[in-house]
């Protein structure tokens, strides 16, 4: 098996994506953060002192996405079409679901992007509930779809 992102001599090198095709990628991708109850209520209530905490989450979430390319240290810069987060509150679980959707037109994928706005909106809904629960957690971030490119199509729902 051949890794991507290691040359001949084993380094750690960024792949050559130079005489790729520009195609239509989209990815989606999803996490939890589960709180307890006074955080959970607190934050659907709009409570926290610190502010409108999924707004925040949101616009940190779709910033990290534009950002991927400068946090991961072997990603490529991507013109990003689209990115939308959505969360969805689940009362009876103390749980909020968070599902990133990524889009372009380019030479690879958006998986990368689609994950890291999932993890940094479900990072500043911690920092933001942090004085209510420090016991925050924050799991399931994972892949659920990408399209695009010679590799087709992935689904992981």
């Amino acid at each position: 098996m051949t890794l991507s992102h290691i040359n001949d001599d084993g380094s750690a090198s960024m792949v050559d994506i130079s005489d790729k095709d520009l195609t239509s990628r989209k990815a989606i991708a999803s996490g939890r953060v589960k709180l307890n109850k006074e955080a959970f209520d607190a934050l659907v209530q709009n409570k926290i002192k610190k502010g409108d905490v999924l707004t925040v989450a949101n616009i940190a979430g779709i910033s990290a996405a534009k950002k991927t390319w400068e946090m991961i240290p072997l990603s490529h810069q991507i013109n990003l079409r689209h990115i939308k987060i959505d969360f969805e509150p689940n009362e009876e679980k103390l749980e909020i679901d968070i599902i990133s959707e990524v889009r372009s037109e380019d030479k690879t994928g958006v998986e990368m992007e689609a994950l890291t706005a999932v993890s940094v909106a479900a990072l500043t809904i911690y920092d933001m509930c942090k004085s209510l629960d420090r016991a925050i957690e924050i799991s399931r971030v994972k892949l659920n779809f990408k399209s695009g490119g010679k590799s087709g199509i992935f689904e992981n729902e």
